[in-house]
């Protein structure tokens, strides 16, 4: 998919650790900066990020205590990774190498620069530490950076089965969308005319979508976040002929299916497979 250059570049390594037997890390290359931006890649890099990160249960942006700017491509990757915000843990490395006070100056000069790009009104969680295997250099900050390293590490542990709930979560927005779909479809073709004016009627449906959407909305008591983009909804109905479009009978939809499956699943099905999940039954 994104070429022989990417795959040149793309290699694995199998390491005998704990944490790594339920779990794999994806270590991107480092972002470029000043003219070797200019340079480019033999391969689209945010393309790649976006596919790794589609599929990652946590995202984590390292960044040195003595390199905070974030360069343009830097800017581009945390763009791209925007709409998996919710995954994105921030890890500020080689704190020890600084003092105390040094330390709150840059985690707060991080959070800053962090919240020019990253538009979400939640505060990114930030891990402060120096990972790598010697001795913590500051006798002053070790305790703190011990605890937020140990905080990194035992989320990391719990992805397995928080992955699994990620899953779950993702097959249920995938089914309300689908749902909400259907039902879409079927309000314009039960608004065309059954004999004359459908071009007129189509015309008239399309210019005004938000109508529909809020009418279907209404009806079926429908959230908005189900709702396709309405731009890529219409430039990928405009082209079709309404009459033909998949009709529910009954709630019985051609070819077979039906929509108590999905609601089914949604209600009973989904429920039920989350409480077989460790730890999911428990308060």
């Amino acid at each position: 998919m994104f070429g022989n250059n990417f795959l040149t570049r793309f290699e694995g390594s199998q390491v005998n650790v704990d944490i790594l037997k339920n779990l794999t890390l994806i270590d991107s290359p480092g972002v470029l900066s000043g003219e070797k931006q200019t340079l480019g890649r033999s391969y689209s890099y945010d393309d790649v990020l976006n596919w790794f990160a589609e599929r990652s249960d946590m995202i984590i942006l390292l960044f040195d205590v003595q390199k905070l700017d974030i360069s343009d491509e830097m800017g581009s990757a945390i763009k791209v990774l925007q709409k998996y915000s919710d995954k994105i843990k921030v890890v500020l490395n080689k704190s020890d190498t600084i003092s105390h006070q040094q330390l709150m100056k840059v985690y707060g000069a991080l959070l800053w620069s962090l919240g020019k790009v990253i538009n979400t009104p939640e505060v990114t969680r930030v891990y402060i530490g120096s990972f790598w295997d010697q001795p913590l250099k500051n006798e002053d900050t070790a305790p703190l950076l011990e605890m937020e390293m140990a905080d990194l590490l035992r989320d990391l542990a719990a992805l397995p089965r928080l992955g699994a709930v990620r899953k779950i979560n993702d097959i249920v927005k995938r089914i309300r969308q689908i749902r909400t779909h259907v039902v879409l479809l079927n309000h314009l073709r039960e608004a065309m005319p059954a004999m004359f004016g459908k071009d007129k009627k189509k015309k008239e449906l399309l210019d005004g979508l938000g109508v529909v959407f809020r009418t279907v909305m209404k009806q079926h008591n429908i959230s908005v976040g189900d709702f396709p983009d309405m731009a890529k909804f219409k430039r990928d109905v405009e082209l079709l002929d309404f009459t033909e479009l998949p009709k529910i009978k009954g709630r019985r939809m051609q070819g077979g299916k039906r929509l108590e499956a999905l609601d089914e699943a949604l209600n009973v099905r989904i429920p039920a497979l989350l409480n077989r999940l460790p730890g999911m039954n428990k308060p």
